[in-house]
């Protein structure tokens, strides 16, 4: 009977935990990879931080825009 009730416990522990401990760290290394790639320059970042400024300064035109057309529409 506890052999029974043990069963699940055990095999869950002898292969659920290991592939759980895994994956986290699979997707740990993923995750850094992704946001810090190797071959990014000191260009690359300069680009990158010029499109971000542009995208926000279009972004505060767009909201200025709608605010005009919210008065439109109420």
């Amino acid at each position: 009977m506890v052999c029974t009730m043990l069963f699940p416990v055990v095999s869950f522990v002898v292969i659920g935990l290991p592939l759980l401990v895994v994956a986290f760290f699979l997707v740990r290394k993923s995750r850094q990879t992704g946001e810090h790639p190797v071959t990014e320059t000191a260009a690359d970042q300069a680009r990158i931080e010029d499109e971000f400024a542009q995208a926000e300064a279009y972004q505060e035109e767009w909201r200025e825009e709608v605010r005009k057309h919210q008065r439109d529409f109420l």
